[in-house]
């Protein structure tokens, strides 16, 4: 036979090609509770879901007030809609984006008759059928053995991940919503080279173009802070608005509470933070920070002082964290809202008696005329305490809370909720996913501010990491926009202790 023609050479090579370059992913349950559309997110490739997915989607629908809940019953929606008729589930159907899906069904564990290396390999390392990850390894080795490789098992469980690679499997995580690597980690504030005239010019106009200066370099995003900096080592911060210009921060120079005591900016990224937190027309603040650089207590009294002070700009402080991962049942805990959620958000309650102590600080830069002392507190509690706040001996902030200008939320029972004029703190963001960021921010109406604080260094949630939690994700994806700013904290200021095991343990 002769050799094919141009045509159909190039033809049965771009086949081939594709052939090559096709893959076959199976998806873990908790890839599809984590984001239910993920099914349309793998492009040309084929998916496989093992029926022991299906089960514990199917066990875990009927959690009526979790997230997991609702994404499980999103999935099964999502599945009866692809998957009209029992054919399709093995047979499998074409979806939107290329591919094709179906519902693998093996037997490794029950079959004794059936013989392959895969199998033999899978029992001699995870023998126990009635873990329902060894069965879902079991599947993604017979989706192997049946199909043109490569085979990916796609999991946000590491340990599923590492027994998976013990038996000869491809194994990796979902990444369609990591951000990339380069961007996972912010350096902070960037330093830009200005002329001593310029500069003076910039401290009398509070204004500078710095367009021609930051030629060749990356572009600044808009609300990135900076420093500018003099060859005579003369530095002034400042914030880029936009079209080669940057302005000077607005920050007063001290933030208190009435009846509370003084908080000042100690360093540079803690008077950025203040700017952004005073800021009317930046509506979602990012901020990193490990333990002890301030973001919990220079936020809340940003959020207070701006809530409680003669413009009123909002109606309260809304507070937040995740329970442990959003949607957790916390009925199980006695008492009210406040008492359920009360040791989530202690360093809070910590923040708030150092706002408003209990006891005059003795440091001398807090002391104050008595009389005058007396009066702002007299004036405070007549105007913003109302009848119904507990009486007897309490803390200064407890007043807060009673009297609603302070409110503790559950984050599993946002769902619905329409937040407006109201400063929301959320603590801990990086302990969420990024559709459950989505959740809360998509909650904030006109005329209120969130601001997400946390470390990403410090996750506790197994199914995120440092570059696909919801805290990253969220300041990756909403950054360069007017409305937003950004915010890196790396130097300790609780203790020179605190900053030391920070740094060292």
């Amino acid at each position: 036979m002769g050799k094919p023609s141009g045509a159909k050479a190039h033809k049965k090579s771009r086949e081939e090609i594709t052939k090559a370059v096709t893959k076959t992913f199976v998806l873990d349950t908790n890839v599809l509770l984590h984001d239910p559309h993920s099914i349309f997110k793998f492009q040309e490739h084929h998916l496989a879901i093992p029926v022991e997915v299906l089960e514990e989607l199917d066990a875990i629908k009927s959690e009526q007030s979790t997230e997991r809940g609702r994404n499980a019953r999103r999935v099964h929606r999502i599945l009866q809609e692809l998957l009209p008729d029992s054919h399709s589930l093995l047979e499998g159907v074409r979806l939107s984006t290329g591919g094709t899906l179906s519902v693998i069904i093996n037997r490794y564990f029950e079959d004794d008759n059936m013989s392959s290396p895969a199998m033999q390999r899978l029992k001699a390392v995870l023998n126990d059928p009635q873990k329902k990850d060894n069965r879902i390894i079991a599947c993604a080795l017979y989706v192997q053995e049946q199909s043109d490789p490569p085979t990916i098992l796609v999991t946000k469980d590491v340990n599923v991940q590492l027994k998976a690679r013990a038996v000869g499997l491809e194994s990796e995580d979902y990444l369609n919503d990591k951000v990339p690597e380069a961007q996972d980690d912010e350096d902070g504030y960037r330093e830009v080279p200005v002329s001593i005239y310029e500069l003076q010019r910039f401290c009398s106009e509070g204004v500078l173009d710095i367009g021609e200066t930051m030629e060749g370099q990356p572009p600044l995003v808009l609300n990135e802070y900076v420093l500018l900096r003099s060859e005579e080592d003369k530095t002034m911060p400042a914030r880029y608005v936009g079209r080669g210009a940057v302005r000077r921060l607005r920050i007063p120079d001290f933030v208190k509470v009435p009846a509370g005591i003084p908080i000042r900016a100690r360093n540079l990224e803690q008077q950025f933070f203040m700017d952004a937190l005073l800021d009317d027309s930046i509506s979602l603040i990012t901020c990193f920070g490990k333990a002890g650089t301030g973001k919990t207590l220079i936020s809340t009294v940003c959020a207070i002082a701006q809530t409680l002070d003669e413009h009123g700009r909002y109606d309260g402080v809304s507070i937040s964290r995740p329970v442990i991962a959003l949607g957790k049942d916390i009925g199980f805990l006695p008492g009210t809202l406040e008492e359920k959620m009360k040791p989530w958000l202690q360093p809070y309650y910590d923040a708030l008696e150092v706002l408003m102590p209990s006891k005059p600080p003795k440091d001398p830069q807090f002391a104050a005329k008595k009389v005058a002392k007396k009066k702002v507190r007299k004036s405070y509690e007549t105007t913003v305490f109302d009848a119904g706040a507990p009486a007897g001996p309490v803390k200064p902030y407890e007043r807060l809370i009673a009297s609603g200008v302070v409110e503790i939320e559950a984050l599993c029972f946002i769902r619905g909720r329409s937040i407006a004029r109201r400063f929301f703190i959320l603590d801990e963001a990086q302990q969420l996913t990024p559709h459950e960021v989505k959740t809360v921010i998509t909650r904030i109406s006109e005329g209120s501010k969130i601001v997400l604080i946390g470390d990403p260094a410090q996750i506790d949630n197994p199914y995120v990491d440092s570059r696909s939690n919801g805290l990253v994700y969220c300041h990756n994806r909403m950054k360069n926009h007017a409305i937003s700013a950004h915010v890196t904290l790396s130097k300790g200021e609780r203790s020179k202790l605190a900053e030391l095991a920070a740094d060292l343990l």
